[in-house]
């Protein structure tokens, strides 16, 4: 009975705690998944996430070097389907025929005030996973998005 207690306790712990036990390992490897190198030391500035029903959501902030930032923005741009400000961008959370199996789609882009990279997977039988990489053109700073439907 006292090792079950020490399981559940340190389930619960570990959740209510999860935000606090983000490491900066586990966001270079987020970020490493989408293709994004990071080479210069950097700084977690926030994270968070939520889950409901179905749903998830986790978002960090890093503090990135400029020297990191700029070849972030080179791979961006340098990808076979980068669309400038002009082009049209598509949702690729709707605009994916066949969500739940496995197929895997990317997108580049250039906004106003950022770069992006857009990311979307689903495993069949399982709800898509969508990431998004987003590289603010005013601000050294990388924002990551997690979103499971």
């Amino acid at each position: 009975i006292i090792l079950y207690g020490l399981i559940v306790l340190s389930i619960i712990i570990s959740e209510v705690f999860r935000d606090e036990l983000f490491s900066k390992k586990e966001a270079l490897e987020l970020v490493e998944e989408q293709g994004i190198e990071l080479i210069d030391d950097f700084q977690l500035i926030n994270n968070e996430s939520m889950s409901s029903i179905g749903d998830y959501y986790h978002t960090f902030t890093l503090q990135i070097s400029a020297s990191d930032k700029a070849k972030i923005i080179h791979t961006i741009k340098e990808s076979d389907n980068f669309k400038t400000i002009d082009e049209p961008i598509s949702n690729l959370y709707i605009d994916i025929e066949d969500r739940y199996n496995g197929t895997k789609r990317t997108q580049n882009y250039e906004t106003k005030n950022s770069y992006i990279r857009e990311y979307i997977e689903s495993k069949e039988g399982y709800a898509p996973t969508y990431r998004r990489i987003t590289i603010f053109k005013d601000e050294n700073k990388l924002k990551f998005e997690d979103i499971d439907y």
